[in-house]
Order: structure tokens, then C-alpha cells, then sequence
């Protein structure tokens, strides 16, 4: 089992100076980034489809034992019936992101916070997640946002189809803490201003013992669950600090690593 902590994306100018060091050349953060932090959510997949040279020259960046986590585009998950999404989802699985190759991680099928639990909508658009892309496993998540996502019958469908429910903490959103894949991910978006680090040291304390819980299979004591637990497996966690006080973000993930 491995703990990956990161941040999301790396091109923000409010990094250059408290994060990225001064002088630093825009073309080489993603090179200083990765020496900091051990994985990545890259956003802009969500947005528009990226070149395969660009997967390639992200993969040739970063260290060996770096990871990338991508954003599924919004076009398979932004439709009122997901069983129409057949053709953004293949068009998004074979547009390059099998050149990461190793360094591909987790794929965020995020969902926008009106977007309500339907059993057969959801199972529809799980079909539709292959477990691999030219030879590249594929490991799959929904990030969902609304209250009726709260139930044991959509973590029962996610576990069926092995796929994960990404846990969105401190914030607005619902917090669904279910394993239902062999790894777990995990967005926290409560940083501030006025922690020097984005988050107290007693916050990240906790937020350290939650990841090393997660890898153990278990689900922690403080976060709401909703299916049966199961037995413990021991199993990969990525965590990312995302939104909040962005600027501290990577403070915040730095400090995290420090605890693991």
C-alpha cells in the first residue's frame, strides 16, 4: 500500500513566491512540484481534451515513483442520462492519457452538485469504465455531490463495479467515507488563511492518521460511511488538498507527507 498526497494542478500564480521559489522558470514547476509533493490531480482534462504529447512530456517530468490523478471530462458527466456519455467516455479514455503510463493514477468522473442518485443512471454510466486503455490499468472514482448519494445502495452498486467514492472533506459537500475499490481517494478542501500550513498542526495530524487508516483498509471512527464494512485490505490512498485557501495548498500537502 502506498500513501500519495498532492495537490491540484500546478500552474497558479499565487504559488510563485510562497511555494514556487523566485526565479523559477513557468516550464520547470511541474518539475519542482513533483520534487515536493508525490502525486497530482491534473484539472484540466475535466475542461478540454489534452495532446498525448503533453502526457508524455508530464511523464517524462516527474520522478519514477510519481503519480498523476486525472479529471474525466465534464462532457460524459455534466448529461442528464449518463447512458448518452458511450462516446465522450471512449473519445476521453483514448485522447493520450495512456501515456503516463505507470505514473497514471486514479481518473475523477466528477459530477456537479445538482446531479441526483438514480440506481440504473449510475449503473449505466459504470459500464461504461473499461478496466484498462492500451495495456494501462485503469483505476476509476466518482466524486458525487449530492445528499441522496448519502445510502447503501449506491455504495453497494460503486463496490459492485469497483469503483471508488472519492471522499470530499471539509467542506459543503457530503462526506461518503465508503471503500468500495482496492484504493481510496480523497479530496480535503478546508485550508485558510490564517494557518500557516493551511491547516492547523492538529488538523493534519488527524488528517495523516485518517490516510494511514484508509491504507489499512478500515475506514476512520470520524467520517460518515454508509454500506457494510467489510473486512480490512490494505490498499492505496490518494489524498489531495484541493480548493480553500488554495495558495496554502501546498503547504498543507508538504505537511502531510512530513507525518507519513
Amino acid at each position: 500500500m502506498t500513501i500519495y498526497v498532492g495537490i491540484g494542478g500546478w500552474t497558479y500564480e499565487a504559488w510563485r513566491g510562497p511555494f514556487y521559489p523566485d526565479g523559477l522558470t513557468q516550464k520547470r514547476e511541474l518539475e519542482y512540484a513533483s520534487s515536493k509533493v508525490t502525486s497530482i490531480e491534473i484539472n484540466g482534462t475535466y475542461y478540454g481534451a489534452q495532446k498525448p504529447s503533453s502526457f508524455q512530456k508530464w511523464h517524462a517530468e516527474t520522478p519514477d515513483d510519481f503519480v498523476f490523478a486525472i479529471k474525466g471530462t465534464r462532457y460524459a458527466t455534466n448529461r442528464k442520462n449518463l447512458a448518452e456519455s458511450k462516446e465522450s467516455v471512449e473519445r476521453f479514455l483514448n485522447s493520450g492519457i495512456s501515456e503516463l503510463k505507470d505514473k497514471l493514477g486514479p481518473i475523477n468522473w466528477q459530477f456537479m452538485a445538482t446531479k441526483k442518485f438514480d440506481p440504473e443512471d449510475f449503473e449505466n454510466f459504470f459500464k461504461l469504465l473499461p478496466p484498462e486503455v492500451d495495456g494501462v490499468k485503469l483505476r476509476h472514482a466518482v466524486e458525487v455531490r449530492h445528499p441522496t448519494f448519502q445510502c447503501e445502495e449506491f455504495v453497494d452498486l460503486a463496490r459492485r463495479y469497483g469503483v471508488a467514492v472519492i471522499t470530499g472533506a471539509d467542506s459543503d459537500f457530503p462526506v461518503i467515507a465508503d471503500l468500495t475499490a482496492d484504493f481510496a481517494y480523497v479530496r480535503i478542501m478546508g485550508t485558510r488563511e490564517d494557518e500557516p500550513r493551511g491547516y492547523s498542526e492538529q488538523a493534519l495530524d488527524e488528517w495523516a492518521y485518517r490516510a494511514r487508516t484508509l491504507a489499512e483498509g478500515q475506514i476512520p471512527n470520524d467520517l460518515a460511511h454508509y454500506g457494510k464494512v467489510q473486512k480490512p485490505t490494505p490498499r492505496d490512498v490518494y489524498l489531495y488538498v484541493i480548493s480553500g485557501y488554495k495558495t496554502l495548498n501546498p503547504a498543507a500537502a508538504m505537511g502531510l507527507i512530513e507525518r507519513l
